[in-house]
């Protein structure tokens, strides 16, 4: 399944908590594709995904597709 979240432009600190938080609701697996236009984003999605061990699927600012791991 594949979840949306348009977290315009919201800070890093903000933007990796909320993205936790939503990952952790998502079913093993299952995808979200986060809008994200805070000037560190393109750095700092993909870069807390990988962290997290979540697969990056796409990077495309202000897009990215993620997918949680499994349990």
């Amino acid at each position: 399944m594949e979840h949306v979240w348009d977290a315009g432009g919201m800070g890093c600190g903000k933007l990796v908590i909320e993205l936790r938080k939503r990952m952790d609701e998502i079913a093993p697996g299952d995808r979200i594709r986060v809008t994200a236009r805070g000037p560190g984003a393109p750095h700092d999605v993909p870069a807390w995904a990988r962290m997290a061990g979540h697969e990056v699927v796409s990077v495309e600012p202000p897009e990215y597709l993620l997918e949680r791991k499994a349990d």
